[in-house]
């Protein structure tokens, strides 16, 4: 175990500092170039992000305590999933854009923007071995939520404007959450203000899910695991785009990171 963490460490700082990982679905972004990290130790978790495409998760999961390691989806290749589970401590999904519909039995409506293929071949295979083959913790974000819900069994509501009314898109809006729930203990509020960016949204919860936050109109804006000793979340905004100008959503990586501690401690 050690040496595989020393490797997926160096391949941070490789990968990092002379390719930028920028392997998601835009491509019109500067490299990012990160600091070389320290080995990790279950006080510095490591924390695997799948198909990278903003620095801001880099960011947040630096400042909180964990080292991320950017998990390339080239080629779509699958080979290196079951290390990836063995050697990390915690596991991100980011945002992106959609996955193909008939993940959850239905026909693409016409605004949907499918995945790349090998974005799409490489998350499917490493979110559905990471929910169901290990326990550790796991942190979805936008596009990143969709997918926790739809290896689960749920569907998703392909297009907000003309499937539920409303607009979700470049917005800001108030979230109510579940008092009782994990998230609504994480920040310790009934609600909030988020910043919103995404046409897709949970329609009905997977099994095993809970809804935790909703917006106003309706959408669900959060799911978590119904298992309470598991550290399983899925949020629809970015908290990762917020902590700059709301502190507030640090919290919730630092809830993450500290989990992500306590399952490194295990091993």
């Amino acid at each position: 175990m050690p040496s595989r963490r020393l490797f997926l460490t160096i391949a941070a700082v490789i990968g990092s500092g002379l390719l930028g990982f920028i392997i998601g679905d835009r491509h019109d972004e500067p490299p990012i170039v990160t600091p070389p990290p320290k080995v990790a130790t279950p006080e510095r978790p490591l924390i695997g992000i799948a198909s990278l495409d903003q620095d801001t998760y880099i960011r947040a999961v630096r400042d909180q305590g964990g080292i991320p390691v950017v998990l390339p989806n080239t080629d779509g290749s699958v080979e290196m999933i079951d290390d990836y589970l063995e050697a990390l401590d915690g596991l991100i999904m980011p945002g992106g854009l959609d996955i193909p519909p008939s993940e959850y039995g239905e026909k693409p409506h016409s605004t949907v923007s499918v995945l790349s293929d090998d974005r799409y071949k490489f998350e499917k295979a490493l979110i559905t071995k990471w929910i169901q083959k290990s326990d550790k913790p796991l942190l979805g974000i936008c596009l990143g939520s969709q997918w926790i819900n739809v290896v689960h069994g749920g569907t998703l509501i392909q297009d907000i404007p003309s499937e539920a009314g409303g607009n979700h898109r470049n917005v800001n809006h108030p979230i109510s959450l579940e008092p009782d729930s994990r998230l609504g203990k994480i920040f310790g509020s009934r609600g909030f203000e988020v910043n919103s960016n995404h046409h897709q949204a949970v329609k009905k919860p997977g099994d095993g899910l809970r809804i935790v936050a909703t917006s106003p109109d309706g959408i669900i804006e959060a799911t978590e695991s119904t298992d309470p000793n598991r550290f399983l979340i899925g949020v629809q905004w970015h908290p990762e785009r917020l902590i700059e100008t709301d502190p507030n959503q640090a919290k919730l990586f630092n809830a993450f990171i500290e989990a992500a501690k306590k399952r490194a401690a295990v091993n």
